[in-house]
């Protein structure tokens, strides 16, 4: 699969020249309040941290604004000081967001210790790298993330330790509600804007209908094939799917027309986001937001 990441370009080194401008750096590991200092490369991940850490933490998630595209990224001097200054940095990988690793390099955090979410995942290079999608890889970044801070604040590792528990318990719960749609909704299938939510869908024995040239297109941010484009919208159009499941993060003309069919031909729309939006809690929060949704709108049927 040709993977669609998150790009950064120039910007990076601009922000850098900025920062040792104006003397920003250091290498201090921990903020001036005593808590360990986090950097995430979202707040998908950093929302993860805050969850484990709980007040024992300060985390700054570099990507982090819910109207944005998070594909298209431009450093700022101050994601580069908080990368000097922490002890532990969290990121997804599998490609996705490998301006992080730039930055830390660039900003001398090397010695931070680094959590990547895909390599936990164990799935293999080259498979849909939207893993915080897939609860299992939640569950394992979740831990060693408690056992990363309890070895930069062994005396809060019992607090560390509770947290993930609780964490997981809920975890346990979201995972269940997922497998309850597979029970609820048989046979489900979808077309998918992006496949952004591949391992919610396959958790939820959801299939999705895509044409895989589309899909392809669209990671590749190429032209749609005529072809592609319209056996997608017959799909929608000729009702063969209960939902169009849409990333509103990177909408496009042609994922707008897809929305367009899909209210025309009373489609149900699921709206799904690669960082977390306004109005929601946390990670937990969010996901089961997304989760009631998906089930609702299978329930139209």
């Amino acid at each position: 699969m040709t993977l669609r990441h998150l790009r950064a370009g120039a910007a990076v080194a601009a922000a850098l020249l900025a920062l040792t401008a104006c003397g920003g750096g250091g290498a201090e590991t921990a903020s001036a309040d005593g808590k360990v200092a986090v950097v995430a490369s979202t707040n998908v991940w950093g929302s993860v941290v805050e969850a484990v850490g709980g007040d024992a933490v300060t985390v700054h998630s570099i990507i982090d604004d819910p109207s944005a595209d998070p594909h298209s990224y431009e450093s700022k001097p101050a994601d580069v000081a908080a990368l000097g200054k922490a002890k532990v940095v969290v990121f997804n990988g599998g490609g996705y967001d490998d301006f992080f690793t730039k930055l830390i390099g660039d900003s001398g955090a090397g010695g931070a210790k680094q959590v990547d979410a895909f390599a936990l995942s164990g799935k293999p290079e080259g498979t849909n790298e939207h893993v915080w999608y897939d609860l299992p890889t939640v569950r394992g970044v979740a831990g060693k993330v408690a056992e990363e801070l309890s070895a930069a604040a062994p005396d809060k590792k019992d607090a560390f330790t509770a947290n993930v528990d609780a964490f997981n318990a809920k975890l346990d719960g979201l995972s269940a509600a997922i497998a309850k749609i597979g029970t609820d909704h048989p046979g489900s299938k979808v077309v998918v804007t992006e496949p952004v939510p591949h391992y919610l869908l396959e958790a939820a024995g959801v299939a999705d209908a895509t044409p895989a040239e589309f899909t392809e297109a669209i990671e590749n941010e190429t032209d749609v094939p005529v072809a592609a484009l319209a056996a997608t919208n017959d799909l929608i159009t000729g009702k063969q799917v209960t939902a169009l499941v849409n990333n509103t993060q990177t909408e496009n003309s042609v994922t707008q027309q897809l929305v367009a069919k899909a209210g025309t031909a009373g489609v149900p729309v699921v709206g799904v986001t690669e960082t977390l939006p306004e109005g929601v809690a946390g990670y937990l929060d969010w996901m089961t937001k997304q989760v009631d949704a998906l089930s609702g709108a299978l329930g139209k049927k």
